[in-house]
């Protein structure tokens, strides 16, 4: 790499790239950014139908594998499929979790488990079979875990379990850029607020309700405005790529300045 080329920190082209969650909109975006800067990527979800909708959009041909993390067995067979397929790992973007609010006299223990379970344990899981791929390789990797601002934050709305869970992604985060720095690999994480999904699209509306939530939930942007997709697509880039070789144990906060004030 050179200062006189800067554009080639960010080159990516011939990688192989693992999302899982493909079929979410974190994970689509991932599927779309690493396929058109040249990585050949495979593409985990559980619903096989919307993970074509995004295999479409990919530039290649991107494998899927309908499958999600669910256990150790799950996460080392995604890493197996992808080297069958492709011949290396180079990449980890673990886009997959899920979210369910209640107050906490209203939640069931298990609910707080699911959620646990699928944004901690199973990033673990997946970090732990894809960076022994990278370390038999010997040549270093990246991954990239889905954390939030509310791995940092409260929220008053039922959120206990949510933030729990990207605390502890968080601290795997931490905790793994230092444990495998020697290897160069790097364990890094985004972290945005709200940003334009299925899940968050009623925020965008235009209803009464909509702009309440919204405007007060501005208040505390200073960019004054939700996120979009394209907001994560950058730091994505910059933390898959070589631009990125001395940054580990970050969580990057994609949230136009709301966790600065």
């Amino acid at each position: 790499m050179s200062l006189s080329d800067p554009m080639s920190f960010f080159n990516v082209s011939g990688k192989v790239a693992l999302i899982t969650g493909a079929s979410g909109a974190f994970g689509a975006v991932a599927a779309e950014v690493l396929s058109a800067a040249g990585c050949k990527v495979a593409l985990a979800a559980g619903n096989a139908d919307a993970m074509a909708a995004v295999a479409a959009k990919c530039k290649g041909a991107p494998l899927e594998i309908n499958a999600r993390p669910s256990d150790e067995a799950a996460c080392d067979d995604l890493v197996a499929q992808t080297v069958a397929h492709f011949g290396r790992l180079d990449i980890l973007v673990v886009a997959s979790g899920m979210n369910k609010v209640a107050k906490i006299d209203e939640m069931a223990p298990e609910t707080f488990s699911d959620v646990m379970d699928a944004n901690v344990t199973q990033s673990w899981l997946m970090a732990r079979a894809a960076t022994r791929q990278m370390q038999a390789q010997g040549d270093g990797g990246k991954v990239v875990l889905m954390s939030s601002a509310r791995g940092l934050l409260g929220h008053p709305a039922g959120y206990t379990a949510y933030c729990a869970s990207k605390a502890a992604v968080d601290g795997i985060t931490k905790a793994l850029g230092c444990e495998l720095g020697p290897t160069g690999i790097t364990v890094n994480a985004i972290a945005p607020t709200v940003f334009r999904s299925p899940l968050t699209a009623w925020m965008f509306g235009d209803d009464d309700h909509a702009k309440t939530v919204r405007a007060g939930f501005l208040s505390r942007v200073p960019k004054g405005r939700l996120g979009e997709p394209e907001d994560l697509a950058g730091p994505l880039l910059f933390l898959t790529s070589r631009a990125s070789d001395f940054y580990t144990g970050h969580i990057l906060y994609a949230d136009g300045g709301y966790t600065a004030g």
